[in-house]
């Protein structure tokens, strides 16, 4: 069986790792260096980087810390924040990521999916898709959270991973950070909607929410998780030894 993947998230403003709740109220956490050291070094299977104001500042990625933090990480490493072309995706490749997300930028211009799969593989295009529950409905919301695309979710996602996205991360805007467990109806919806792999985001605050994930969406491929890694609440050793006892493959 293929292992589900654990995967910490450096949220990055202005260089420094930051976290908040349902994408608001952003604290400082540690430098995204040190806390890549930390984590390759506790057995997370990946890494994910994300610029959070790029898009909203209408700027690119800051690429200074992206290189110093892509030097000390020897799992493979995610890149996302004010990803709008294709140059900047050869940009932060560039830098040392192995894998490109994009969010904003996909709003505004969907082709560049294709023409980034195209040059690079799906493998290298990591759809990350904000959603948040508006009238009943999933919606896409852009700019790290800020704006309300009115676009439906599930055919948003399914759009783009038939432009050649070879990766989607659900980012739950509904439970970030309130660490009350991940957003299985939404997570389940993709995955039935979807066949590229599945991350889900937002909403950790235990091993026990991770279990429960891994069990109620068998096809879902990897957790992602921020603040309870940062902080210690959880160690990325012994929730994969819980994930084992519990018959969830897991790397170890």
């Amino acid at each position: 069986m293929i292992t589900k993947r654990i995967i910490p998230c450096l949220d990055v403003r202005d260089g420094r790792v930051v976290k908040g709740v349902n994408f608001e109220n952003l604290g400082d956490v540690a430098s995204p260096v040190d806390m890549a050291k930390k984590y390759t070094a506790s057995g997370a299977d990946e890494l994910v980087f994300y610029d959070i104001t790029a898009s909203a500042e209408g700027r690119r990625l800051f690429t200074d810390i992206l290189t110093e933090t892509a030097r000390n990480v020897f799992i493979p490493l995610t890149v996302g924040g004010g990803i709008n072309t294709v140059d900047d995706f050869d940009r932060v490749l560039k830098c040392g990521a192995d894998k490109v997300s994009v969010n904003s930028g996909a709003i505004k211009n969907p082709d560049v999916i294709r023409q980034a799969a195209k040059l690079y593989g799906d493998q290298c295009v990591v759809l990350s898709c904000d959603i948040k529950r508006v009238d009943g409905e999933f919606r896409v919301f852009a700019r790290g959270g800020r704006d309300d695309t009115g676009m439906e979710a599930i055919s948003w996602i399914k759009r783009c991973v038939g432009l050649g996205a070879g990766e989607v991360v659900v980012n739950s805007i509904d439970t970030d950070g309130v660490k009350t467990g991940f957003d299985i109806p939404l997570l389940q919806e993709v995955c039935d909607a979807v066949s590229v792999p599945v991350i889900a985001s937002g909403g950790a605050g235990s091993i026990e929410h991770f279990i429960e994930l891994f069990k109620a969406v068998p096809t879902i491929d990897a957790g992602l998780a921020a603040s309870i890694f940062h902080f210690g609440e959880v160690e990325i050793k012994d929730l994969k030894e819980r994930m084992a006892a519990e018959g969830i493959p897991a790397r170890i």
